[in-house]
Order: C-alpha cells, then sequence, then structure tokens
C-alpha cells in the first residue's frame, strides 16, 4: 500500500489495491484530489485521521433502469407519503449520515474534514444530495458525488421507515431521466440489492467510467 502526500496529486493504479479494495493512504482532501479520484473509480474512508483510498473488485453498482421498486414502496411513492426534494438540506443530510449508527460500525468514517470537503464539492456543483420530508421536518435523505454519467453514492440516513429508500428511488428515477446511466453503490448491502443493485467486474466499472465522464470534467 503507497502513502500519498498532500503535494502530489496522483493515485496508483486500481490493479495494484489490496485484495480488499485498499489502495493508498495518506495524502488531503482536497476539491482536485478528490475529483480525481472519482473519476478514476477510487473512494475516500477514513481511519482515525487517516484517510484510506479504495477501489474494490468487484464494484457494486446499479443501472438505474434495473431499480426494483417493490409492490409496497410503490404504493408509497403513489400516495406521495413524503415530500422529495434535490440540494435543500445538504449540510444537514450529511450531518445525519455522519450520525447514522450502522450495522458492524462502531463510529463513522464521516469526520469533520469529510464533512468540510463534501460541502466544498457540493457549493461547486459536484456533491448532490436528495431528501425525504414529513411534516417540514427532514426525515430521510442520501449525498453523493455526481459526474457526467455518473453518480456516486457515498451515504444515507432514514429516521422514518422507507424514508431513505424513497429519496433514494425518486432520485434514481430522475436521474435517469436527466441522462445518468451508473450508480456507484461501492460495496455490497443488502439493502442496496434488494433495489436491483450488483457486482461487476472493476475492469467494467473503470471503463464505464471512461466512457460516462466525460475528459474536460475536472
Amino acid at each position: 500500500m503507497l502513502w500519498l502526500l498532500d503535494e502530489q496529486l496522483w493515485f496508483p493504479p486500481v490493479e495494484d489495491a489490496m485484495e480488499d479494495g485498499l489502495l493508498a493512504a495518506g495524502g488531503d482532501l482536497d476539491t482536485e484530489r478528490l475529483l480525481l479520484a472519482y473519476r478514476s473509480g477510487i473512494f475516500p474512508w477514513y481511519d482515525e485521521d487517516i484517510p484510506l483510498w479504495w477501489c474494490p473488485d468487484p464494484r457494486f453498482v446499479l443501472y438505474p433502469g434495473e431499480l426494483k421498486v417493490s409492490k409496497s414502496m410503490k404504493t408509497l411513492l403513489r400516495r406521495d407519503v413524503f415530500e422529495f426534494t434535490v440540494n435543500k438540506a445538504f449540510g444537514e443530510v450529511i450531518a445525519n449520515c455522519s450520525k447514522a449508527e450502522r450495522k458492524g460500525q462502531d463510529g463513522t468514517w464521516i469526520s469533520n474534514d469529510i464533512v468540510r470537503a463534501y460541502t466544498r464539492l457540493h457549493q461547486l456543483g459536484y456533491a448532490w444530495s436528495a431528501e425525504s420530508w414529513q411534516d417540514g421536518q427532514l426525515v430521510g435523505g442520501l449525498y453523493g458525488i455526481r459526474m457526467g454519467g455518473v453518480f456516486f453514492g457515498e451515504s444515507m440516513f432514514s429516521k422514518q421507515s422507507n424514508a431513505s429508500k424513497y429519496a433514494f428511488i425518486k432520485w434514481v428515477q430522475l436521474m435517469e431521466d436527466e441522462g445518468v446511466q451508473l450508480v456507484d453503490c461501492q460495496v455490497y448491502t443488502e439493502h442496496l440489492e434488494s433495489l436491483g443493485a450488483r457486482m461487476i467486474p472493476r475492469q467494467d466499472f473503470i471503463a464505464q467510467l471512461h466512457q460516462l465522464i466525460p475528459p474536460g470534467t475536472i
């Protein structure tokens, strides 16, 4: 595993990643590094105060056309049980994601540095949030990075049953209408598998990024 320096803007080839997907450690969370990481198929997680950079093989993705919506969720969507918005409360969404309890995790990887970095990306138009509201209260949502025809999902939270799933489904449907062809879910979860996500080889994922993200995005 290589150690990255703040003054060097690069990543090793993704094929050099360890068996668990860990590729490198260190470096900063400047906008340029984060955008280079995403378009290269790499994403950050934190370990204590150290950024770790990952590119697992296989990769867990969702093609919007393969989105699965259960009968119960179709009923909720038809009844407009939640109000759906985009980019109305990015700060609140990432704050709630940082506090959400995760099965098998003792803490959160969404550090203060992550919050600051992704807030900058949001201000520049790269980081997006999707929200579910009920009675004027934010009850669920998600955030991630949108580049070209790809959305890189980062995290979601829910304070009400089905609130995050509602926001996710509405967001995927909206993105499909706007030409997004690939949603990166990073690593396997049973929850996202139930919505249609599946594993693909890393080399196929990287090839699709090259096709779907224009060269001038950074």
